[in-house]
């Protein structure tokens, strides 16, 4: 389902004087929005990190980025107490 068509299956809910008050959308159009309003949030921090990188002749470690090594073994660390927290 494209963004538009989620948009166009909109519902809207009017009180007693015919205004708008609310809108109710199904659960796929809701997961559509959802991952269209990801997606721009992720366009945008990738062009702002690109652009720092660019400012910075390329450098990664001067634009602020983080090794892989570095951070991996704290993210696998993280994903074991969210896993363990899960099967309580």
């Amino acid at each position: 389902m494209t963004i538009i068509e989620a948009l166009k299956s909109a519902q809207f809910v009017i009180n007693n004087e015919g205004q708008h008050t609310g809108v109710l959308l199904d659960i796929q159009s809701w997961e559509a929005l959802i991952d269209w309003i990801e997606t721009i949030s992720d366009t945008k921090i990738a062009k702002q990190a690109l652009a720092q990188l660019k400012a910075e002749g390329g450098r990664p470690q001067q634009a602020g980025w983080l090794a892989w090594d570095d951070i991996s073994e704290a993210w696998s660390d993280e994903e074991e107490v969210e896993k363990e927290g899960r099967s309580l």
